[in-house]
């Protein structure tokens, strides 16, 4: 009985521990995150004199992914003139650090020139209206205008550290080609009744008139195809009764007439490929 509760109160014990280690671990992550990955903003000197503000903002990209494109600046001067202003302007969004110069307007003078400001709170304020997500700076009057009044740096002396490089990646096309190469040379020709070269063959089969003699029809006992088909769709433009092109070859139709033996040579000829054979009857 002894040896059972002790042995519980051991378990229980080594829990708690452990609980409170978490938490200890949780806490100081979070302090080290606080004290060394906090968003940085750093006032620079506007191009657009008292009414403009420029800055540089760096944070986490990848414990926060975030694109702002806002920024906002409120005056709470209670015991000054004017008590208070709110300007927000928004800017090209950016999902990596990134430097801005913005002109705010006459109330950014009315800011800095404010009855009071030595006792008023300035709070800062960047945005992405995207992602739903803010970052807020608070400061006395007296040091954010000590940090305007004092700016050095522009825009320009910075911009290139706030220009991230890309790695250039090279990727291999493969070398592809939709069009078919070149047909093997053949002293053929398509010898077909539209080539005027032999309309004449033709002339009794379709029932023109022609000087050249007329060509008897006849019946084939037998049609089929050879490999290398190139789906060319001759032969069914031809005798689409007879002959049919898939996606990869050509079949003859099931129940195809053999009567016309005439149509069938054509096709025959007009093959590119001369895949298409043929047997006569008798």
């Amino acid at each position: 009985m002894n040896t059972t509760f002790l042995a519980m109160s051991i378990s229980i014990l080594i829990g708690v521990g452990l609980l409170v280690g978490i938490g200890a671990l949780s806490l100081v992550s979070g302090a080290l995150n606080f004290l060394f990955v906090k968003p940085k903003l750093v006032i620079l000197k506007s191009q657009f004199g008292d009414s403009g503000f420029a800055f540089t903002f760096a944070w986490d990209q990848s414990a926060e992914p975030v694109k702002y494109n806002q920024f906002r600046i409120q005056l709470y001067n209670p015991f000054g003139s004017p008590t208070q202003l709110d300007i927000t302007r928004e800017f090209d969004g950016s999902d990596v650090d990134f430097a801005r110069d913005i002109e705010m307007g006459p109330k950014f003078r009315e800011i800095i020139s404010a009855k009071g400001l030595e006792n008023a709170t300035v709070e800062l304020q960047l945005s992405s209206t995207i992602d739903s997500v803010t970052h807020n700076i608070s400061m006395k009057g007296a040091k954010f205008k000590q940090l305007v009044k004092s700016a050095k740096l522009k825009i320009d002396d910075v911009s290139e550290q706030f220009i991230v490089k890309k790695d250039e990646r090279k990727y291999e096309v493969p070398e592809r080609s939709f069009i078919s190469p070149p047909l093997p040379k053949s002293s053929r020709y398509l010898k077909i009744a539209t080539n005027p070269e032999f309309a004449g063959q033709f002339a009794g089969a379709s029932g023109g008139e022609s000087s050249g003699p007329a060509v008897a029809n006849f019946s084939v006992s037998k049609i089929w195809i050879e490999p290398g088909c190139i789906v060319c769709d001759a032969c069914e433009g031809i005798y689409p009764e007879v002959f049919e092109v898939t996606d990869s070859t050509c079949i003859i139709r099931p129940g195809a007439p053999l009567d016309d033996g005439l149509k069938v040579q054509e096709a025959a000829e007009a093959c590119p490929v001369e895949v298409i054979k043929f047997t006569k009857v008798g």
